[in-house]
């Protein structure tokens, strides 16, 4: 069996894999990895790393995203299949890096929960802004995680490497997952990665957003059960 790490994202903990955790159980023990050591997407990884098993399936949501590219540069030998929950291989935008920047200072002056509310619009899809368990489930993991590792967090984001280059150098086993009211991860950034990683299959979640595991649940369980239980027909050869 293989054994599997999976790490969250900003603003996020154990939650945002409730569902699939239970889901891919059957194929292997999971872990949430712990993604409050370290101040650098390197440091974060590093930590991960030195607590994982020897090899495992690997998935990050997001954030989690950033970090796994790095892990795959510290120790792709290790990994044995990848999973890319609505996140990118690419850098920041400008436009991004000055939001981020002023969420910052929201949090800096005691208005977390004001930074938070400013961005959950934008991170989950138009028919589920109104839903008040999606709300409260993502609230609740920002405040678990608190204005302090926020900004961290945010700060290690904002200089992370641009994964794209590494793409080819990938070669195990991908799922990349997307919701397609992705506003902040679009779909065009999960294809972007679909046809840099040769060994990948793309799933586009419908009538999610950015926080598809949480939106979504089944449909999301759905995928990552196929993608632990390693049904090689489904995913591209080099």
């Amino acid at each position: 069996m293989t054994p599997f790490v999976l790490v969250p994202g900003l603003n996020c903990d154990a939650r945002i894999y409730a569902g699939v955790a239970n889901a891919i159980w059957p194929c292997g023990p999971v872990t949430v990895a712990n993604h409050f050591e370290g101040t650098t997407m390197a440091e974060i990884a590093a930590s991960i790393l030195a607590a994982a098993p020897p090899t495992f399936g690997l998935a990050g949501f997001s954030m989690g995203g950033y970090i796994a590219f790095e892990i795959m540069r510290q120790a792709p030998e290790r990994v044995q299949k990848l999973a890319m929950l609505d996140t990118t291989a690419r850098p920041d935008t400008a436009e991004a890096t000055e939001n981020r920047h002023r969420q910052i200072a929201l949090a800096q002056k005691g208005k977390f929960i004001e930074a938070f509310d400013s961005t959950h619009p934008k991170s989950v899809h138009p028919d589920n802004v109104a839903n008040e368990d999606i709300y409260a489930t993502n609230r609740g993991m920002a405040e678990a995680n608190g204005p302090e590792r926020y900004v961290v967090h945010q700060r290690a984001i904002i200089a992370r490497a641009d994964s794209r280059p590494d793409l080819e150098a990938i070669k195990v086993p991908t799922l990349i997952l997307v919701g397609e009211g992705d506003q902040i991860t679009p779909p065009d950034a999960a294809e972007e990665m679909h046809k840099g990683i040769a060994s990948s299959r793309l799933v586009t979640i419908p009538r999610a957003g950015h926080m598809s595991p949480v939106e979504q649940p089944q449909a999301v369980q759905a995928a990552m059960r196929e993608w632990a239980a390693g049904r090689p027909a489904q995913f591209r050869s080099n």
